[in-house]
């Protein structure tokens, strides 16, 4: 469920949207930088009980950028999804959907990066260096920034 720019009816702070088999999806609420905390504990908390507690540092990292981008830059809601795919070669796919049409700036090949004193900008750096594979899909009102990671077997 979308929640738009001034919609106040929006989640409570990290409120649990579905939590069955492979699956996490957690509401974060309009400009709440305070669930961000919440969001990466129940992020380690489900990949310790899907047995790859090996991805939560990455997992959590990469989550909390992408969590943090949708909150200060769209306005809105976001709603957070880890999926766990079965399988010898498992991968964990993380989602982040909020309310704005509006996608990432794209950084070029060997493009300019944030200076030393920038305090921002730094976010889909960490994503792109450290995910498998990443990326930002249109959907419905708004967008999806995802990232994979492959979780070996222990």
């Amino acid at each position: 469920m979308p929640y738009g720019r001034g919609d106040r009816s929006g989640p409570e702070r990290g409120r649990p949207t579905d939590t069955t088999g492979n699956r996490l999806r957690y509401a974060v609420g309009r400009e709440d930088l305070r669930a961000v905390a919440d969001t990466r504990r129940r992020l380690r908390d489900q990949l310790r009980q899907w047995g790859v507690p090996a991805l939560a540092d990455t997992a959590e990292l990469l989550a909390t950028e992408i969590v943090t981008n949708a909150l200060q830059h769209t306005g809105g809601g976001a709603v957070l999804t880890a999926t766990l795919s079965p399988g010898p070669a498992r991968r964990l796919r993380v989602e982040v959907h909020d309310t704005a049409d509006r996608r990432p700036p794209q950084r070029p090949q060997g493009g300019l990066r944030p200076s030393d004193e920038a305090t921002s900008g730094r976010g889909l750096l960490l994503v792109e260096a450290l995910a498998d594979t990443w990326g930002v899909q249109a959907r419905g009102a708004g967008k999806t920034v995802w990232f994979e990671l492959g979780a070996r077997a222990a």
